[in-house]
């Protein structure tokens, strides 16, 4: 971590100065007064970036864990500023960095940590709060806690750190980045790093990992191979049973797409393979997976998969899109009890890959542009086999160019001891059910 300040302000120092080489080459001024500059002047810069306010205000079931406490309805605000930037030194050589600010509170601060303490070895702990991002595992620590105090947390880390290297034969990337793997729209069994919960609304960025990453054009295909070294949470060392090493091979046969994916990841051994293709004027994807649990827990061996069907129309001159999805998850079970003392379900869930405990889903999306500057969106998720779901309709509204507004409600339903309507957390009276909520956000993009 005490390299962390140095590397985010040299990163941007450099920018600046890359970026006031290429105004005073522009503005033509005496070469004399752009010495400090000049060996900067032949690099290429872009930057930007965004800042988002968000406020919600939340509702906990009657026999939620929250009626343990003093009330069950609670507001909450987070404001977020994050600040791009990218250095070309040649055409073949990039150098970026996404810089992160974060300030979260409100009333469910105040009773988080007397909640964890609570549930604090349950397995739903994570799966109710969420946790503050940590770079415990990752090979560099670039997250700093400025301030956690019980209404409140701030933070600030380095979400993307990396060089772009292109060549003839091929783009090698080093350092932090984020890779997304898998044709799943909701649920995404092939994305093993860092996938997005199928709940997520919000997708312009994946957290970054510390890996190096090759893409090489083979056979007609494209070859992109990559090494995640992580650490031991506990010794903080190296370990090969916290790392991951894995290949996906993308090609095209038949007016269909293939991708054949190996993976050694925390010690399991993964295959997927997936395949997109077109059937009148809708797309259709399948992912499948099959994993081995090199650690020897229950299951040793599960399969999972996803498939959907996405389609564009027109109605009363507006433009629509919607689409289905099914979901198996393997490892998931029908008795939530006893799934959350399964160490192979409990550990994915800790590490953020697993967001679902049951086995089957059903996932739908729809939405209408209402006006070139006004969307609707609805999407809803059901869990099959204990009929609970979730219900998620939003507005998104372009204010400016560079600014939106996001007016949305999630809405949970089941009855109690379901997944989505509340489980039951072992050892207490208490269920761990989502909140229903109604959320507002302001975007603004520079």
């Amino acid at each position: 971590m005490r390299y962390f300040l140095f590397i985010t302000v040299l990163f941007f120092a450099l920018l600046h100065c890359g970026w006031s080489a290429e105004r005073a080459s522009v503005d033509g001024i005496a070469e004399n007064e752009i010495d400090n500059s000049r060996f900067l002047e032949n690099v290429g810069t872009d930057w930007g970036g965004h800042v988002k306010a968000r406020g919600r205000t939340t509702r906990y079931p009657d026999d939620g864990i929250y009626s343990a406490l003093d009330r069950q309805r609670y507001l909450e605000g987070n404001l977020e500023a994050r600040f791009t930037g990218e250095l070309r030194f040649t055409d073949r050589v990039t150098f970026e960095a996404h810089y992160e600010l974060v300030l979260a509170g409100g009333d469910i601060y105040r009773k988080r940590n007397e909640l964890q303490a609570l549930l604090q070895g349950s397995g739903i702990d994570r799966m109710l709060f969420g946790t503050v991002i940590d770079d415990d595992r990752r090979l560099f620590d670039l997250t700093k806690i400025i301030s956690d105090e019980s209404d409140h947390i701030l933070y600030h880390r380095l979400d993307r750190l990396f060089f772009t290297i292109k060549e003839d034969f091929g783009v090698i990337r080093a350092g932090r980045q984020a890779v997304s793997w898998g044709n799943g729209l909701l649920f995404n069994p092939m994305d093993l790093f860092n996938p997005f919960a199928p709940t997520d609304i919000e997708r312009d960025y994946k957290i970054g990992d510390d890996l190096l990453s090759a893409e090489l054009p083979l056979f007609n295909g494209n070859l992109q191979a990559l090494y995640v070294p992580r650490r031991n949470p506990e010794t903080s060392n190296l370990s090969r049973d916290y790392s991951s090493l894995a290949a996906k091979y993308h090609f095209s046969w038949k007016m269909k797409e293939f991708d054949v994916m190996l993976a050694e990841h925390y010690g399991d051994f993964i295959a997927g393979l997936g395949s997109v293709g077109y059937v009148g004027g809708a797309a259709w994807r399948l992912d499948a997976t099959w994993t081995h649990l090199g650690s020897g827990l229950w299951p040793e061996d599960y399969f999972s998969m996803v498939a959907n069907l996405d389609y564009s129309w027109i109605w009363w001159n507006k433009n629509f899109y919607g689409f289905a999805e099914f979901f198996y998850s393997g490892i998931g079970k029908r008795d939530y009890r006893d799934a959350l003392r399964l160490p192979a379900i409990v550990n994915r869930i800790d590490r953020g890959e697993l967001y679902t405990i049951s086995c089957i889903y059903l996932g739908l999306h729809g939405r209408v542009e209402l006006h070139p500057l006004l969307n609707a969106n609805i999407t809803v998720i059901s869990n099959l086999y204990d009929g609970s779901g979730v219900f998620q309709p939003r507005l998104v509204y372009g204010v400016t160019r560079n600014s939106e507004v996001l007016l949305g409600t999630t809405v949970y339903w089941g009855s109690s001891g379901t997944e989505f309507g509340g489980i039951e957390i072992p050892g207490t009276v208490y269920t761990a059910g989502s909140a229903n909520d109604v959320f507002l956000w302001l975007s603004y993009y520079f």
